[in-house]
């Protein structure tokens, strides 16, 4: 890969993860004016039109599927992008936006997991030392540093809400590898977010504390541009940066960078003024330092073995 190339994915990248990270303390600042549900309509409706024409900008049709397959699609979508939003949004209306993003840098080392379970595989010393070390640091900010709240399951419900929505998001993750090999993953993509825009809607429609119409109605020009930037950027632009990034750089350096989230996610919540704790950057460094730790010392021990092998 040429450097301008490998620049070019950085890029997309970094942004990629600004944006994913900024949409925790953005949502939280939503979440003022506007319902948890209200908020994932809007997010879901935004990023369901912005992938319609963008499918049909890059002439993508929708696949013709067997009804067993469009049933295990939307199946999983249901589960992953509609558990997802509805823990993290209900989740954010109680907690603190860096703590979601702590608790979601937790993503793609449950993803393997799941996969080691899944394929009856026993995890590598890498993947032990990295959940050894990245749940301390999160626990350590979900319990203000009191380990004795673990033994009372003393946890914020704001943070068990983010924390499942983490895993749905992980086991969709893990089951989307299979359906991707038929499926394209901008049809497929867009099925997610209309059969999360389903599910949310019948939740809406039977529950009489949720108004989204009036709600919508009277929010203010700041919090419109907010549910824009979920809906836009937040969502379809992080994710078409994501799958850029991917494509050049490859899904195991690629995932490298989900790191960043919770640092943008912190630097965000800054400027929206909300408080951001020095419990919060330690734990934080702590949870990017047993992400990293593991990735860099097998990548050192490469970089050894292909030194050798040139002699």
């Amino acid at each position: 890969m040429s450097r301008s190339a490998n620049t070019n994915a950085v890029l997309c990248l970094l942004l990629c993860t600004f944006f994913w990270g900024a949409s925790f303390p953005v949502g939280k600042h939503a979440l003022g004016e506007v319902n948890a549900l209200t908020l994932v309509m809007w997010r879901f409706s935004i990023a369901a039109i912005c992938l319609y024409f963008y499918a049909k900008y890059k002439h993508m049709p929708m696949p013709t599927l067997t009804p067993k397959q469009w049933a295990w699609a939307i199946g999983v979508s249901i589960i992953g992008v509609g558990g997802l939003n509805l823990g993290l949004f209900t989740g954010l209306a109680q907690t603190n936006a860096n703590n979601g993003a702590l608790i979601m840098a937790l993503s793609p080392l449950v993803t393997s997991l799941i996969g080691s379970v899944a394929q009856r595989q026993f995890p590598t010393k890498g993947a032990l030392f990295s959940l050894v070390v990245c749940l301390s640091g999160v626990l350590l900010v979900l319990t203000d540093g009191a380990f004795t709240k673990l033994l009372g399951f003393e946890f914020n419900h704001g943070d068990q809400m983010i924390f499942l929505g983490m895993l749905c998001w992980s086991l969709y993750t893990y089951l989307t590898q299979g359906i991707s090999r038929w499926m394209p993953m901008i049809p497929y993509t867009l099925v997610g977010m209309l059969s999360g825009l389903g599910v949310i809607s019948l939740m809406v429609l039977f529950s009489a504390e949720v108004h989204p119409i009036q709600e919508s109605l009277v929010i203010s020009r700041g919090v419109l541009v907010d549910l824009i930037f979920i809906g836009v950027f937040g969502t379809v632009g992080g994710y078409l940066l994501w799958i850029s990034g991917v494509k050049q750089l490859g899904a195991a350096n690629a995932s490298l960078f989900f790191n960043f989230v919770p640092v943008f996610a912190a630097l965000t919540a800054f400027a929206y003024g909300q408080q951001v704790t020095v419990l919060q950057l330690v734990g934080m460094m702590i949870v990017i330092a047993g992400l990293l730790i593991p990735r860099l010392f097998k990548w050192q021990q490469a970089r050894l073995a292909n030194r050798k092998a040139t002699v």
